[in-house]
C-alpha cells in the first residue's frame, strides 16, 4: 500500500490530487465543505487548463455522463414549475461539472484511482468508528444496557444523526468503500496491509448493518457474492472467497432474524412498504401506495411527463386528494428515482437515464472493473427506493463516482488480476 500523501507529479497535478482527496474526505459531512472544495477544484482546473484539452469536452462519453443534467435542462422548457426546476438544476450542476473537470484536468485519474478510493474508504472507517463511539458514549452516560446499541434508538437515521446525514446516502459511500477494500485486499501481498484491509472491511460491514439501509445491503450482497465471485480468476481462489462470504452472509442473516430491532427494520418494515394495507400502525402510508398514485399521474402524460420541478407540486396535490396527509405534510417525493424521472420527463427521459446506466454497465464489462460494477449495482438498487438525484449527497455520489470511475477505469484495474491495479 503506497503512502496516499506522497506523490511524484507536477505542482499543478499535485494540487489537483490533494483537492480531489479533500473532496472525497468531505463527502460524508456537511455539504458546505464538499461544495467549497468543488469550487476550488473547478477554479484551479480552469486556471491551468490548456486550449487542446477543451477539444476533449465534446465527446459522446461526456454527453452520456452529463445526460441527467441535460435532461432536466430540457424539461424546464415545458415545465409549469420553473422556479422549482431551476432550484433542482442548480443542485444537479455537479453532474455536468465533473465530466468537464476531468476532461480539462491534466491529472492522470487512472494513476491515482486507488489512492482516491483509499481516502474514501478510511474516511468511512473513521466515521463509522466515531458514530459507534458517540452511541456508546450516550449509552454509558444514561446507564443503559449495552444491547441498547442494537435497538432502534441507534440504528438507521438515529445512527447517523451526529453527522446529520441520511443513513441510505452514507450507506452508499460505505458500500463502495467495502468494494474498494476487498479489491485492495485481493491485490495486496504484505500480510500487515492485508490485515489492515480485513479489519477496515469488518468495521464497514458492521456499520452497514447498523445503518440498516435495505437497498444498500441488498446491493452489497449482490456485489460481494456474484460480483467478486465473477471477477476473481482461478477456481480455487473464487471458491475460497465465495465460501467465506457465504458464511458471513449466513451469520448476518442469523443476526438480523435474532435481533428484534434489525428484524423489524429489515423484514417487517420491508413488508409494510410493499403492501397495499400496512401490516402495522407505524407505517400508515406504505411506499407502494405512493408509487400507485405516481403511476396514475404518469399515465396522464406518459411520453414527456410534466416537466422539471413538477414532482413536489403534483404529489402534494394527489396526496391531499387521496387523504395521504402524512405524505402531504412531509412533502414526500416518489422515493423511486425511476418513477421520479418518468413523472418529470416521461418515458423518453427514463430511456435516457436507463441508457446512462447501461453505458456504465457496458464499461464495467469492457474493463472487468469491479469498483465501477459496485457503483452501478449500488445506484441501480438505491434508485428503487430513493430519489438520489434530488439530494446533495446523492447527487455528489452519482456525479463524482460515475465520471471518476468511468474516466479512470482501465483493463489493468480489474480484480481478476490482483496486484496490477491502476496506481501501483
Amino acid at each position: 500500500m503506497k503512502n496516499p500523501f506522497a506523490i511524484q507529479d507536477s505542482p499543478e497535478n499535485k494540487i489537483s490530487y490533494y483537492l480531489l482527496a479533500v473532496f472525497v474526505v468531505a463527502l460524508p459531512f456537511d455539504r458546505f465543505y464538499s461544495e467549497l472544495v468543488l469550487i476550488s477544484l473547478l477554479l484551479h482546473t480552469l486556471i491551468h487548463s490548456r486550449r487542446e484539452r477543451f477539444r476533449s469536452l465534446f465527446t459522446a462519453e461526456n454527453l452520456i455522463l452529463a445526460s441527467v443534467f441535460l435532461l432536466n435542462l430540457a424539461g424546464i422548457l415545458y415545465s409549469h414549475d420553473k422556479k422549482e426546476a431551476l432550484k433542482d438544476l442548480e443542485c444537479q450542476l455537479a453532474i455536468l461539472l465533473f465530466p468537464v473537470l476531468f476532461s480539462l484536468s491534466g491529472l492522470n485519474l487512472a494513476q491515482y484511482r486507488k489512492r482516491v478510493l483509499q481516502w474514501l474508504g478510511f474516511t468511512c472507517v473513521f466515521t463509522v468508528l466515531y458514530l459507534y463511539a458517540d452511541a456508546i458514549r450516550v449509552i454509558l452516560y444514561n446507564n443503559l444496557p449495552v444491547k441498547t446499541l442494537f435497538s432502534r434508538v441507534f440504528i438507521n437515521h438515529n445512527f447517523t444523526d451526529p453527522i446529520h446525514l441520511h443513513a441510505t446516502y452514507f450507506s452508499m459511500y460505505v458500500a463502495l468503500s467495502v468494494a474498494a477494500f476487498l479489491q485492495l485486499l485481493l491485490g495486496e501481498k504484505k500480510n500487515n496491509y492485508r490485515f489492515l484491509y480485513i479489519v477496515a472491511t469488518g468495521i464497514l460491514l458492521a456499520g452497514l448493518l447498523q445503518l440498516a439501509s435495505r437497498s444498500v445491503l441488498i446491493a452489497t450482497i449482490l456485489l460481494v457474492i456474484p460480483g467478486f465471485g465473477f471477477f476473481i480468476s482461478g477456481r480455487k481462489r473464487r471458491a475460497k472467497f465465495l465460501i467465506i462470504t457465504l458464511l458471513l452472509l449466513v451469520v448476518t442473516l442469523f443476526g438480523i432474524t435474532r435481533i428484534d430491532s434489525f428484524k423489524k427494520r429489515y423484514i417487517r418494515d420491508f413488508k409494510s412498504d410493499l403492501t397495499q394495507a400496512s401490516i402495522n400502525n407505524e407505517i400508515l402510508e406504505p411506499r407502494i401506495i405512493r408509487w400507485h398514485y405516481v403511476l396514475q399521474l404518469i399515465e396522464r402524460s406518459p411520453v414527456v411527463g410534466y416537466g422539471s420541478g413538477s414532482e413536489k407540486r403534483l404529489l402534494k396535490e394527489i396526496y391531499f386528494d387521496k387523504k395521504l396527509y402524512n405524505s402531504y405534510l412531509n412533502e414526500l417525493n416518489a422515493h423511486n428515482q425511476y418513477l421520479s424521472i418518468t413523472l418529470k420527463t416521461g418515458i423518453a427521459g427514463l430511456a435516457i437515464f436507463l441508457l446512462t446506466l447501461f453505458y456504465g454497465f457496458r464499461k464495467t464489462w469492457q474493463h472487468r472493473d469491479i469498483i465501477l460494477a459496485a457503483f452501478m449495482i449500488i445506484i441501480t438498487m438505491v434508485c428503487f427506493s430513493e430519489n438520489i438525484l434530488d439530494v446533495n449527497k446523492g447527487i455528489f455520489f452519482y456525479a463524482f463516482f460515475l465520471s471518476f470511475l468511468v474516466k479512470s477505469g482501465t483493463a489493468s484495474g480489474r480484480a481478476s488480476s490482483p496486484g496490477k491495479t491502476a496506481g501501483d
